[in-house]
């Protein structure tokens, strides 16, 4: 079965949308850089309401460890999204300090980033298009044929340009843990199109049913 995790969460009812589809996470952006910035009063309050229904994961871009520390303490993470240029120890630390699940994420420009990434032994890594300037929510696909090349055992969230209308090409070609929307199911930056959140969710499903059936 493959996951999804609905990123770029903003408001409660987004939230609740994801939840009751389905999405196995959603994903909220503590980097102030992204124009999905959630809020963070707002992320604790969702984080209360559906941490028993939903994966949390918080999204930071380079953070301190007390920041980290502070975050999964007051909002209540189950995981963290590490989104910047953190290293193996880092990671590992992070997980003492908070006791949550790291995600280590990375942007994929060629094989050389595939590789990269697997001296990260975290609990997942999440796979991104490298667009100039953004750290993610580009909207791009990157060349998922560069996967080839992965020999880590960690499991992958796929991320990058993921819509209803790719996301089974996606996960046919690729075969991931869980596939990862922000800017796929967004009627604006932050703000979820509940019918492309559903549609994205059911093309999920199909292509799983198609992949099993092969």
């Amino acid at each position: 079965m493959t996951r999804a995790k609905i990123c770029g969460i903003t408001r409660h009812e987004d939230a609740a949308l994801a939840a009751e589809l389905g999405a196995w996470a959603i994903g909220l952006i503590r980097w102030p850089g992204s124009a999905r910035a959630c809020d963070p009063a707002v992320a604790a309050g969702i984080v209360r309401a559906l941490r028993r229904r939903v994966a949390c994961v918080g999204v930071f871009v380079n953070p301190t460890l007390d920041e980290l520390g502070q975050a999964a303490e007051q909002i209540g993470f189950t995981h963290l999204q590490l989104h910047g240029d953190e290293g193996p120890a880092f990671c590992g630390e992070a997980a003492r300090r908070t006791g949550c699940r790291i995600v280590k994420a990375v942007r994929v420009a060629s094989g050389a980033d595939i590789q990269a990434v697997e001296r990260f032994h975290t609990d997942l890594h999440l796979l991104d298009s490298s667009a100039p300037g953004q750290r993610g929510g580009s909207g791009q696909a990157w060349e998922w044929s560069l996967l080839r090349a992965r020999h880590s055992t960690v499991p992958v969230v796929l991320s990058g340009g993921l819509t209803p209308e790719n996301v089974a090409d996606a996960i046919a070609a690729t075969r991931p843990w869980a596939v990862d929307s922000a800017s796929g199911t967004e009627s604006a930056p932050g703000i979820k199109d509940p019918e492309r959140v559903r549609a994205l969710l059911a093309a999920v499903t199909a292509a799983d049913a198609q992949v099993a059936a092969a």
